[in-house]
C-alpha cells in the first residue's frame, strides 16, 4: 500500500515531501532502552504517513522487544564506525524526503547528510542527551520523542519553527 507522507511547504527553506522516518533508537526513541509513554502509539500512528526505519547498536539490548508489533523496520548495526554506517544507510533510503531523528554523536553524519540532502534533520533530546555535534548538524532540536513524533504528525509546527 502507497503512503502518501508529510508535505511540509516552509518559507524560506521550499517544500518538503517527507516519506520516510528514519531515527536512532537508544536515547532518541527511547531512554534506559525503554519506550516512552505514548511513543509506540505515535510511531504507529506515522507509520499510516510514511515508512519507518529505525537504526540502532541496541546499547540496552531491549530494542526488539519494545518495537515489536510496531510496523516499522529495524536495522541493527554492529562494527565500527556506526556514524557512517548510519549516513550510508539514510543516503540508500533517500535522505531528501526523510525526516532524521538522532541524539547521539554517531547520529551527526545522518543528520548532517539529511540536512544538506533537503530533508529534515531533527536532534532529539529524550532524557539522555544530546550530543553537540548532533545539535549541530541539525535543523531542529526539540525535547522527548513522542514531541519529535507529534511535531511530524502536525507538521504546522514544524513550519512555524524553521521558516526565514
Amino acid at each position: 500500500m502507497a503512503k502518501n507522507g508529510i508535505a511540509i511547504d516552509i518559507p524560506g527553506l521550499g517544500a518538503r515531501h517527507i516519506q520516510s522516518v528514519l531515527s536512532d533508537y537508544t536515547g532518541t526513541l527511547s531512554r534506559g532502552g525503554r519506550l516512552d509513554d505514548g511513543v509506540r502509539e505515535l510511531l504507529c500512528q506515522l507509520a499510516e504517513t510514511v515508512e519507518i526505519h529505525v537504526l540502532t547498536a541496541d546499547t540496552f539490548g531491549m530494542a526488539d522487544a519494545e518495537l515489536d508489533g510496531i510496523p516499522l523496520r529495524v536495522r541493527r548495526l554492529e562494527g565500527d564506525r556506526l556514524d557512517a554506517q548510519k549516513r550510508d544507510y539514510g543516503i540508500q533510503i533517500g535522505l531528501g524526503h526523510c525526516a532524521v531523528l538522532g541524539n547521539g554523536n554517531n547520529d551527526r553524519l545522518l543528520l548532517k547528510a539529511a540536512k544538506e540532502e533537503g530533508g529534515i534533520a531533527i536532534a532529539v533530546d529524550n532524557g539522555e542527551g544530546c550530543a553537540t555535534d548532533a545539535l549541530l548538524n541539525s535543523n531542529l532540536f526539540i525535547i522527548g520523542a513522542a514531541n519529535a513524533l507529534r511535531l511530524l504528525l502536525e507538521p504546522r509546527g514544524c513550519k512555524a519553527t524553521l521558516r526565514f
